[in-house]
């Protein structure tokens, strides 16, 4: 509310629209989790409405898609400029997933694979274990938190972006691309089922969706659709 408020944006539209994105972004999650994982479901369809699948947090990828998806339709709906709100909610969007991949760590999902490596996790409650299959007595790659640590250095940088802005949609561009970026490579080291596998097995289906996120946010950069122009003053 603050960042949109400052750049003219209604704050009581950015509050609404707030409310609305985590609420589609929760439905998004789940879409995406139950999809990733379908022939599981497909045979036992009951499970959609179990209590593990409703307590899991789902895939974040399909929060972004179901968040954007609603933030798409309000914001036409009330003639919000759709670049600069975005701008305005791509730090917030960071923070938030820098917190959840805390909340990641403490339930023990989004697990990585065995280490050696000295910051190796070693997980040992057994309703991690029943909840989330959390292998217990293994040491980890603690990916939550190599995640949460990206978030929170780009909701960082994002912040400092903001304040410094030549075009519209030139932040949520970045926060598209480092984004994009981290979790393609961050995927390699996760080991938790749930994120579906594309093209024989050669990426996971959350990886082709980084791609398409450092496309999008490379384009939004290459056109740079909102280019403020810079008085000729300025130039000289």
């Amino acid at each position: 509310m603050r960042n949109s408020e400052k750049r003219g944006i209604n704050p009581d539209d950015a509050w609404n629209l707030g409310i609305l994105v985590v609420l589609c972004g929760i439905v998004g999650a789940k879409i995406l989790y139950i999809v990733n994982d379908w022939s599981t479901y497909v045979q036992h369809p009951a499970d959609i409405f179990s209590f593990a699948t409703l307590q899991a947090g789902g895939v974040f990828s399909g929060g972004l898609i179901g968040g954007f998806a609603a933030a798409a339709w309000y914001i036409r709906r009330h003639s919000m400029p759709a670049l600069a709100t975005s701008d305005a909610f791509a730090p917030g969007l960071a923070f938030g997933h820098a917190l959840g991949r805390v909340g990641c760590f403490a339930a023990g999902c989004c697990y990585g694979k065995p280490t050696t490596h000295f910051w190796g996790v070693t997980f040992t409650n057994p309703v991690a274990n029943a909840w989330t299959g959390t292998p217990l007595g293994i040491p980890l790659e603690p990916t939550q938190l190599f995640e949460s640590a990206v978030e929170l250095a780009n909701f960082f940088i994002l912040m400092w972006l903001l304040k410094r802005k030549k075009f519209d949609g030139q932040v949520i561009g970045a926060y598209f691309f480092l984004y994009g970026v981290a979790r393609y490579f961050l995927e390699f080291l996760r080991d938790d089922p749930g994120r579906g596998s594309v093209f024989g097995g050669i990426m996971t289906g959350t990886q082709l969706i980084a791609i398409g996120l450092v496309i999008t946010g490379g384009l939004i950069w290459w056109l740079r659709p909102g280019l403020k122009p810079v008085p000729a003053e300025a130039t000289r």
